[in-house]
């Protein structure tokens, strides 16, 4: 499929989404025009749509203080969170106030590209909203023009394609600690097949040990990786079914800069252990109680010296068509991936 016809079937399959969810709401959409006109707010169908980022909206000029009279900006455009959170609450989405049939939003410009259609940029919000000092005055820009409607718990939840230390060949300047990359949040099932060989995540673990061989400190930085696919990649094994997961293990001398030690496997979840894991990281038996122990199948090990680019290649070849692993090692996605999703994210943008 060339990605004229991705575009085409993207740009339809949309456009079904939103007819879909409107027409699904329209008691509800209904509703809430009915309770803007005892208010004098003359709104219409007109100004409802549906954003798959956000929800179903309302839009119209001031409409927030329009709603409710409380929500007036100081000189700096900024509303105090006292006075916000008096009005509405805070659950469990960043950027969101709820209120009993409409939800204030943060302001557009903290949005990935500053785009009212996108969804809210990671961690920030994320920090703001669990910040508890009391004594303190908070202010935050909300989105004046517009509210969500749908008053639910549903969320469009978009995971930031990548967190934690990025890579260098200098393997002991690498932080330790986890990895996680993701595709794009919003392809669904078919793109992610088409263009990541149904990947669902990568996770890295960094972590460093110091060993004492023949009263001499050596100090190892330990790899470790996972590759999960979608669910609906798995396998029937005596009846049973597992989702096979590619993982790699490797052990850097930081001294002698070589790997001392390198080796694969396919550890085997069943689907308790998947559904358990997958969103988790590889210090999952760390912090949970439960551990778990997949079964697993060793397919290769080395002892001896291994190169860093030796390793990269090796890596990347075992765990192949994975351009998540491109993206770890040389910091961006493969061209003719990047190609795809630009000319995909134009059409969601022109809709």
């Amino acid at each position: 499929m060339s990605p004229e016809e991705i575009n085409k079937k993207l740009l339809q399959k949309m456009k079904d989404d939103k007819k879909t969810e409107l027409a699904q709401n329209s008691v509800l959409i209904d509703q809430f025009i009915a309770h803007c006109k005892t208010l004098g707010i003359n709104i219409s169908l007109s100004n409802i749509d549906y954003i798959q980022s956000i929800g179903i909206i309302a839009e119209f000029p001031d409409l927030v203080r329009l709603l409710n009279h409380d929500m007036v900006p100081d000189k700096e455009g900024l509303i105090n969170t006292k006075t916000l959170e008096a009005q509405f609450s805070k659950k469990q989405f960043e950027g969101y106030y709820y209120g009993s049939n409409f939800m204030v939003m943060a302001n557009h410009l903290f949005r990935r590209g500053y785009s009212k259609n996108a969804n809210f940029a990671p961690e920030f919000l994320d920090f703001f909203w669990k910040l508890e000092q009391p004594s303190n005055d908070t202010y935050i820009a909300i989105d004046p023009d517009r509210v969500r409607i749908n008053v639910d718990s549903r969320m469009y939840m978009e995971y930031d394609t990548w967190y934690g230390a990025k890579f260098k060949k200098s393997i002991h300047e690498i932080s330790d600690g986890v990895v996680k990359l993701r595709p794009p949040a919003e392809l669904t099932d078919f793109y992610l097949d088409f263009l990541f060989a149904g990947s669902y995540s990568l996770d890295i673990l960094w972590y460093s040990t110091i060993e004492n061989i023949n009263d001499i400190q050596k100090k190892i930085k330990v790899f470790q990786s996972e590759e999960f696919k979608t669910d609906n990649h798995f396998l029937w094994i005596d009846k049973e079914k597992y989702y096979p997961v590619r993982y790699v293990h490797a052990e850097f001398d930081v001294q002698e800069n070589h790997f001392r030690h390198f080796d694969g496997a396919i550890h085997f979840y069943t689907e308790e252990e998947y559904i358990q894991r997958r969103d988790s990281d590889l210090n999952f038996n760390n912090k949970n109680n439960f551990k778990l122990k997949t079964q697993s199948q060793k397919l290769f090990k080395i002892n001896g010296s291994v190169s860093i680019d030796d390793w990269i290649s090796l890596t990347s070849q075992f765990m192949s068509q994975n351009p998540l692993v491109n993206e770890y090692f040389e910091g961006e996605l493969p061209q003719k991936v990047t190609e795809i999703l630009s000319a995909l994210k134009k059409e969601e943008e022109d809709l």
